[in-house]
Parts: structure tokens; C-alpha cells; sequence
């Protein structure tokens, strides 16, 4: 007998997003008015938008138009990020972005996903941290419950599926170490 999928039988009433109905709804259309869409170039006004929401955001922080974030109630952004075009966090549960942190253009930040080992097609989630001065270059994925490392450089393209070390450069997918990150003075 061969196995099946029971996407009728799909239930993550487990999940709670952190949230109440009302917020979440106001957060749809404020993200869709001040985030996503190019309208407004100037970082500040997105970052006291977010920070209403309950987002914990320090200072110096850009946040480049033409950005999507599910649930700001569940982000920590540090110091001096810069947070590229198109860069989709999409944080069911935490994400981290300590100091010093660059998402490129196109950056996927994934905190959730299913399991293909059941028939129903449970939700996973999983943390995403970014340590200090890491970057995310452009298009790249970081999938749920990956630290990335202090100083750790993740290249166009490339998909983070486990934790990345401090200091070293990864390339791929699934990304792979490629050499050491030694800044020049």
C-alpha cells in the first residue's frame, strides 16, 4: 500500500503567532502600505512603525523599501543593519539580527516550514539568529532554527540549512564552508 498525503487532516492549532486577530489584520496593511510596497524611502518611519508593533530595533538601522515582515512582534533587529531590498523575514516565531548584521537584496529569512514525514504536513518552526557583523548576501535563504556565526558571510544565492560558523564563508546549497573571513585593516 503506498503511503498518503492527508493535507485535509492539517492542524497547527498548537501554533499561536503572538498575536490577537486585530493586530494581525492591522499589521497586513500596515506591512502591505509602509513595507512592501517602494512608497516611502526613508528608513525612520518604517522603523517606528515596526517598533508600535512591538519589533525591538536599535539605532542606526536602514531598512531599504520593498520589505516583507510577517510578524514584527517577534523581531530583534541591533545596532548599525542594514536590511536590503526585497528582503523577506518571514518570523513565525523569533528572529535575532544583532549589530552590525547586513541582508542583502532578496534575503529569505525562513523561521517556518513542514515535515515531509507527516502524512499531514505539520508545521515546524525554528528560531533564526544572526550573530554580530554576519551577512547575508543577496537572494540567499536562511531556513528555521540556523545561528549564523559572528562575522560569518553566507554568498548570493545560497541556502543556509544548519548553523554556520563564526569567521568563515559559505557557499552553495546546502551552503559549505569555503574558506576563512579574515578582515583587512
Amino acid at each position: 500500500m503506498t503511503p498518503e498525503i492527508r493535507l485535509d487532516q492539517f492542524n497547527n492549532q498548537w501554533y499561536h503567532p503572538g498575536a490577537g486577530v486585530v493586530k494581525r489584520t492591522i499589521w497586513y496593511f500596515i506591512n502591505i502600505l509602509f513595507f512592501k510596497n517602494g512608497w516611502i524611502p526613508f528608513s525612520g518611519i518604517r522603523i517606528r512603525i515596526l517598533k508600535l508593533f512591538g519589533a525591538k530595533v536599535g539605532k542606526g538601522v536602514i531598512l531599504k523599501p520593498c520589505i516583507n515582515i510577517k510578524y514584527p512582534w517577534h523581531l530583534k533587529i541591533g545596532n548599525h543593519c542594514w536590511i536590503g531590498e526585497n528582503v523577506w523575514i518571514d518570523n513565525l516565531v523569533t528572529v535575532e539580527i544583532s549589530d552590525h548584521v547586513c541582508l542583502s537584496q532578496g534575503a529569505f529569512l525562513l523561521t517556518g516550514n513542514h515535515n515531509y514525514k507527516d502524512s499531514s504536513f505539520g508545521l515546524m518552526t525554528g528560531e533564526i539568529f544572526l550573530e554580530s557583523g554576519s551577512w547575508i548576501g543577496a537572494k540567499c535563504t536562511v531556513c528555521p532554527g540556523v545561528r549564523v556565526g559572528a562575522g560569518a558571510v553566507l554568498t548570493a544565492g545560497s541556502i543556509a540549512t544548519k548553523n554556520l560558523s563564526p569567521w568563515h564563508i559559505y557557499q552553495g546549497n546546502p551552503a559549505q564552508a569555503i574558506k576563512e573571513r579574515i578582515i583587512q585593516k
